[in-house]
């Protein structure tokens, strides 16, 4: 299940369908992938709330 404390990395590894989402919301997926989604959306200047919609969608189709 996706939270967001979850690790951006983490998530990528455990539901590949999501880096798409992650490339959509201009979160830095690489380099800056070692940290929570909260904290990537927050230093990245994605909602949060539109992210975790979108990442759950992701990951559950």
């Amino acid at each position: 299940m996706i939270s967001e404390k979850m690790v951006v990395n983490d998530c990528i590894k455990q539901y590949p369908k999501t880096i798409g989402v992650f490339t959509r919301f201009q979160i830095d997926s690489c380099c800056g992938g070692a940290v929570s989604i909260e904290e990537a959306a927050k230093r990245d200047g994605a909602p949060l709330g539109e992210l975790m919609a979108a990442l759950k969608e992701a990951a559950s189709a």
